[in-house]
């Protein structure tokens, strides 16, 4: 109906089904702008706010606090003063939620494997179907649902590929060495396995890290690089962290390590945990992470810097949290020359979920520009 805009449930990730409704930001008869937090919604995965996609006047609520709805459930009703209140009634009440089978994307499987030169690795593939690929790269312990609400909105305008590296999430024990060269090698095996030549590489921390390395050894495969509380900046990195991280037994141990990765940590919920305590506990993941954080970031220092060694090409865009507590936000100064630098206040060391509207934001103004 002309002149109403819905506020529906985001989709986080390739497995959300479902989130609940935890509180409301705004009141009713509130000014929208794009971007502004509307209502704090949880998943299994993380808890966070749902901005808004477009401006407007918010009219109505319709989910209420602890409600569990679907993916594209009807929340709100946004809409000028000139819609009069029958219409949205009459809006409200024609408002079917789209079923998930209803998007061949929902359908289709959201995680697939390929054999990387005998590294079984997980990884997902969204997007348009034409244009150079973005390429997602986490970090330090972290999976490719670090990129949960990245994958969807940078993939409404290009060809999206994430993956977990060797030892993390669902991709098999195994590392291809314990360095950074090593690491970047098994990139560009990756991007040859799924058939990929050339990408736009976003990195996070250690995929930062990695990310520069693969430009430094074979700069014909990046278009473009977005660095994202990088690592390979700067020195100092938090050792607490990465050593407490891979050695981390228990709950108690865990959550405030976790806690740790972000500005707000009221992210961190139950699920986070359990799912990483899970990953943690597979048999070989400690030894794995202890050998790799203490070749990379042993007493607190980073082995390598690759990132300071670029030149303008290919074109860089660092992002970075004010409050990351893993790798100083000071690093940001050393950015490559010509490199769009952006700071986010109130941000800690996962800004692609604290500020994901944002990062999302500048990630396509850079690989379209």
């Amino acid at each position: 109906m002309a002149g109403i805009t819905p506020i529906v449930m985001p989709k986080w990730g390739l497995s959300m089904k479902e989130g609940t409704v935890t509180a409301w930001l705004v009141d009713e008869g509130t000014t929208i702008h794009v971007g502004m937090p509307i209502l704090e919604v949880e998943t299994d995965k993380i808890a966070n706010a749902v901005e808004a996609p477009d401006p407007g006047l918010l009219r109505r609520k319709l989910a209420d606090v602890g409600d569990l709805l679907p993916v594209k459930a009807l929340l709100g009703v946004m809409a000028g003063d000139d819609v009069s209140d029958a219409d949205i009634d009459a809006y409200v009440a024609a408002y079917v939620t789209p079923a998930a089978d209803d998007d061949e994307d929902d359908a289709a499987p959201a995680y697939q494997f390929v054999d990387v030169k005998g590294i079984r690795t997980r990884y997902a593939r969204k997007g348009a179907a034409e244009g150079t690929p973005v390429l997602f790269i986490h970090g330090f312990g972290g999976d490719l649902d670090n990129w949960l609400f990245n994958i969807d909105a940078v993939g409404e305008k290009a060809p999206v590929l994430a993956f977990d590296l060797p030892g993390h999430g669902q991709s098999a024990i195994h590392l291809p060495g314990a360095s950074l060269a090593a690491l970047a090698d098994f990139v560009a095996d990756f991007m040859d396995a799924v058939g990929v030549q050339r990408a736009h590489l976003v990195g996070h921390s250690m995929g930062a890290a990695i990310a520069a390395k693969l430009a430094l050894m074979d700069a014909q495969r990046v278009a473009s690089l977005t660095f994202i509380g990088a690592a390979g900046l700067g020195s100092e990195i938090n050792a607490d962290y990465t050593s407490g991280f891979a050695t981390a037994p228990s709950r108690r141990e865990l959550k405030p390590l976790l806690e740790m990765l972000f500005a707000d940590a009221s992210l961190v919920n139950r699920q986070m945990v359990d799912d990483v305590l899970k990953y943690k506990r597979l048999d070989g993941v400690t030894e794995l992470l202890t050998e790799l954080g203490g070749a990379l970031f042993g007493a607190g220092r980073q082995s390598e810097q690759p990132a300071r060694e670029l030149g303008s090409s290919p074109a860089a865009l660092v992002l970075w949290g004010r409050e990351d507590r893993i790798v100083p936000a000071a690093h940001a100064a050393n950015a490559p020359p010509g490199a769009k630098v952006e700071v986010f206040d109130g941000v800690g060391h996962m800004a692609q979920m604290e500020r994901a509207s944002d990062v999302n934001r500048l990630i396509l103004a850079h690989i379209g520009g």
